[in-house]
């Protein structure tokens, strides 16, 4: 069974406080589903964001998992804050969590490409 939204984004910011990172919740979508957009602050000024992963990235093993895909890398915080805002139009119900770490995929599951 798929964890809520509410407890996956409560888990990830409690492991990376936990291991002396930062987190916030930016936006609080639905408790039960809504999608996680994960803002990742970086040290030079850039931000990546990590977004749901398409279906088709995921394993017929593992179905009701959550998996990640990189949108944007390394770019200027108005290109991240542009995607968050659209999604937020097509989807009132997104979660938006902003971390700052120098490996994301130590708290995230991201896709295979």
């Amino acid at each position: 069974m798929r964890l809520k939204a509410g407890i996956f984004v409560s888990a990830l910011t409690r492991r990376l406080f936990a291991e002396g990172g930062m987190a916030a919740i930016e936006r609080r979508g639905s408790e039960e589903a809504g999608a996680i957009f994960i803002r990742i602050r970086h040290r030079d000024g850039s931000e990546s964001l990590a977004a749901p992963a398409p279906q088709t990235a995921f394993d017929d093993d593992h179905p009701e998992g959550r998996l990640f895909e990189l949108r944007k890398s390394r770019v200027p915080e108005s290109e991240v804050s542009e995607l968050i805002a659209r999604e937020a139009r097509f989807d009132p119900d997104i979660w938006v969590v902003e971390i700052e770490t120098d490996s994301p995929e130590t708290y995230l599951p991201f896709a295979e490409e």
